[in-house]
């Protein structure tokens, strides 16, 4: 059962403030004027109220008590209205027409930062619930928190302005009523605080059932599941059983912590500050007034009138302190993520050869996470340059995990991978990544067009030639040219109606005119034809073959008709080498892997 640990909740005064300003720079550097206009007009807002609310209905007042001239009060309510007028204008500018068009920029702004940083994290992130729960947070929080910030900075030049405006109004006018104010301070600031933790709470611990209500939402939606759903309806049985199973966990959780949420919000609102305004304050106002006569009538309206605003004022203190602090646990954990620093780094910087390579594997071994359990173990292997090599194995025997560790998406526990004679460890990293094309057998097709998912780039300077050239060597060119529009033809209806969504063996020819496209020294295709029919797996090949004739390519594929084409076929079992050579070779020895031919093969034999 999840449970949110007291030293998740518990911060320091200086680590609120520290990650509340660390997010406002980042919404400033998008959009200053989004910041100081917002800020003014906070500060002039409260300004406002106080002429108006505290100085003006307080002249009024003590000119019908003492009678006042009718001109002078005139003329006093004619020169107010006009800067209650002008301070509106201002407000209309800066708070309605300046937000509306700076926000978005700081929106898009901070967004990209969190995007960039998501795509430069280590793959290994991704295998660890913990921080991929974080990473979910961070981004799904920063609408959340730009508003929130923005409203801690308002509430607390609001409350400042408030504070010393009024509070300088009741020094001197009566300075004995500051001290209803402070108390109400000081327990508003306490159980404020312990309230907000309860709130921050139920949303931690609700976060793992929360992710699982909004899988099943979207599996509800997205047409990859749409076929599944209507052929197996008894799927949604399953589905709304997990769905309620979630609710009942949230609403479990929501449970848990409603009595104190109850409590603290009760106390903090009603004893806290309700009592101290409605009941006593008013109890000393009127004997200060009808029994000592140190007050007129007019002064112990405007101080009760008043004391409404001061204690707003304090508030910047118990109320914005609180908000400061449950803004700052989230923010904390998008600058956790924001400060993540990737393992997998260039050591030397070295500039990789894009021509073949030469791959050499020497005592290798490797385990996800902490696990002790090696996927692959002590393994070596020398790959030449322009080598055809096959990788064969049975699920689980670590063939894509070895392309992983090849392309650093992790990095090996023991051992050492060199390429061209290198450690890969001491290769820039992105550099060395760039020569190497790769599809994965859970490619994906972007929402975009032909001729951007096959460079997965900008395609404004895309050589056409290269990219119809990559299409046909996939065998997928003649399809392209039956769409009105060709290269430029959207694919997937998620941003275009009039889109096109590709077969399964489409879509993988389009994945694999990708590798085409790179013209890579190192090619890496995992399972590259297992949506394809025997028709066009056999194109393929032989394309393949005269597309990567001096290119070094490593593929896997469970198809041991796809790898009679490789120089060698290394067979892995529990990730380690068990057999390894040409086809021929391997059923002559008559081993595992001419065992799984003959399974394969069999039935075509016989006949």
């Amino acid at each position: 059962m999840s449970t949110v640990k007291k030293e998740e909740t518990k911060q320091s005064v200086k680590q609120v403030f520290s990650n509340n300003f660390y997010f406002l720079k980042l919404m400033f550097t998008a959009s200053p004027k989004y910041v100081l206009y917002q800020s003014l007009d906070a500060i002039r807002n409260e300004v406002s109220i106080f002429f108006e609310h505290t100085v003006g209905i307080g002249y009024v007042l003590a000119a019908a008590e003492f009678g006042y001239p009718f001109e002078k009060v005139a003329r006093f309510i004619l020169i107010l209205a006009g800067a209650i007028t002008l301070g509106m204008v201002f407000t209309v500018f800066a708070g309605d027409y300046m937000a509306e068009r700076e926000r978005p920029k700081v929106r898009e702004k901070i967004k990209m930062m969190l995007y960039d940083k998501a795509k430069a994290v280590d793959l290994s992130c991704y295998d660890d619930p913990e921080f991929y729960n974080e990473q979910v947070l961070a981004i799904s929080e920063v609408d959340k928190q730009i508003e929130r910030v923005l409203q801690f900075v308002k509430n607390v030049l609001g409350g400042l302005t408030v504070f010393i405006s009024t509070g300088i109004f009741f020094l001197l006018r009566d300075k004995i009523s500051v001290i209803f104010v402070a108390i109400s301070f000081v327990l508003s600031l306490v159980f404020e605080q312990i309230y907000n933790k309860q709130n921050y709470k139920v949303k931690i611990e609700g976060i793992p059932f929360t992710r699982k209500r909004d899988y099943i939402k979207r599996i509800y939606y997205l047409s990859d599941y749409a076929k599944e759903i209507r052929l197996n309806p008894e799927v949604s049985d399953v589905l709304f059983e997990r769905f309620e199973q979630a609710n009942d966990e949230v609403y479990r959780i929501e449970k848990k912590y409603a009595y104190k949420k109850w409590l603290f919000g009760f106390i903090k609102k009603y004893l806290c500050n309700d009592m101290f305004s409605d009941v006593i304050f008013i109890s000393y106002l009127v004997y200060q007034s009808a029994v000592l006569h140190n007050l007129s009538f007019s002064t112990v309206a405007i101080l009760y009138g008043s004391f409404g605003r001061l204690k707003r004022g304090m508030r910047v203190f118990s109320e914005s302190y609180p908000f400061a602090c449950e803004t700052s646990l989230y923010i904390n954990k998008i600058r956790k993520f924001m400060g993540y620093e990737p393992k997998i780094i260039s050591e030397k910087e070295l500039e990789p050869n894009k021509d073949a390579k030469q791959i050499e594997l020497k005592n290798v071994s490797f385990a996800y996470g902490k696990s002790e359990q090696m996927q692959i173990k002590n393994l070596d292997l020398k790959i030449n340059p322009g080598e055809k090599i096959a990788l064969v194995g049975y699920n689980g025997a670590g063939k894509t995990t070895l392309v992983k560790l090849l392309m650093r998406l992790y990095d090996v526990k023991e051992g050492v991978i060199e390429a061209d004679g290198c450690d890969i460890k001491d290769y820039d990293v992105k550099k060395y990544r760039d020569t190497i094309g790769t599809v994965f057998q859970d490619f994906q097709i972007f929402a975009g067009t032909v001729k951007e998912n096959v460079i997965l780039d900008v395609s404004e300077n895309a050589d056409e030639e290269k990219v119809k050239q990559a299409l046909d060597d996939s065998g997928l060119i003649g399809r392209i040219k039956r769409f009105k529009n060709g290269l430029e033809t959207d694919l997937t209806t998620e941003f275009s109606k009039s889109g096109v969504n590709l077969s399964g063996g489409e879509s993988q020819k389009l994945a694999i005119s990708r590798v085409f496209y790179k013209d890579a020294g190192l090619m890496i295709l995992d399972e590259p034809s297992s949506a394809l029919d025997p028709i066009a797996e056999y194109q393929l090949n032989h394309a393949m073959l005269g597309a990567t004739k001096d290119k070094t390519v490593i593929f896997i594929s469970h198809r041991l008709s796809t790898t009679r084409i490789a120089d060698r076929i290394i067979m892995l079992e529990n990730g380690s080498i068990v057999e390894q050579g040409s086809h021929d070779e391997l059923l002559k020895m008559n081993g595992k892997y001419a065992q799984m031919w003959k399974v394969q093969a069999g039935a075509y034999i016989a006949v």
